[in-house]
């Protein structure tokens, strides 16, 4: 395949710095060892281009050779398909990440993202909304999750792109301290976030957006 560029934006406010999704291509990569560049977009003032290789004007985008990829998880089972080190090789294996892979988007995600909205919003926690978001987030979700985390250190056996995502979906729950009650979520979220591979993918955000000012 071609040389590997990552697209993300050039600056973005301070709250959301180390967890623009770009960061789930990143920890893919070095997890990987696949050598790749990163490239910037504005923040403020999307252009045509930018809506060509993403519609929805967000990031990140890879391009791949003259393949051009948009949505965190695609890019994610894109790259896995390069390595071993991001998806099993045997067909039971490659099975479980991918089926983890689509839980967390359209699962665990589903659920998280709308509940974490409500907390940047400054929603207070006693509306219908709030009830309704973090009830169904906490019995639906996470208390199933829980039991499941508790048994494997990873989802799919050994560390995969699932991991990646899931980790990275839950960490922002715990940002909020959602995962309180759910150890076996949290010591998942941690062992994922001591991953070398991560710390370096979180550093190079973080000194991305702070070189923009």
């Amino acid at each position: 395949m071609g040389e590997l560029t990552l697209t993300t934006y050039d600056w973005v406010p301070e709250p959301p710095r180390g967890y623009v999704r770009d960061l789930r291509a990143r920890w893919a990569l070095e997890e990987a060892g696949l050598p790749y560049r990163v490239e910037s977009t504005p923040f403020r003032a999307r252009h045509a281009e930018h809506f060509a290789h993403q519609p929805f004007g967000q990031v990140p985008w890879l391009t791949d050779g003259d393949i051009s990829i948009f949505e965190s998880g695609a890019i994610l089972l894109h790259l896995a398909e390069r390595s071993d080190a991001l998806m099993p090789a045997d067909p039971r294996g490659r099975s479980e990440t991918i089926q983890w892979l689509f839980a967390t988007l359209n699962s665990v995600e589903m659920a998280s993202l709308p509940w974490s909205l409500l907390i940047f919003s400054g929603e207070a926690k006693d509306t219908p909304a709030w009830t309704l978001f973090d009830g169904f987030l906490e019995q639906h979700r996470l208390a199933h999750l829980e039991p499941v985390l508790a048994e494997r250190e990873w989802l799919a056996g050994s560390f995969s792109v699932a991991d990646i995502l899931m980790a990275d979906v839950l960490r922002l729950v715990d940002r909020f301290d959602g995962l309180a009650n759910y150890p076996a979520c949290r010591a998942y979220v941690a062992r994922a976030m001591a991953r070398p591979a991560f710390v370096k993918a979180y550093a190079d955000q973080m000194a991305h957006f702070a070189a923009a000012g």
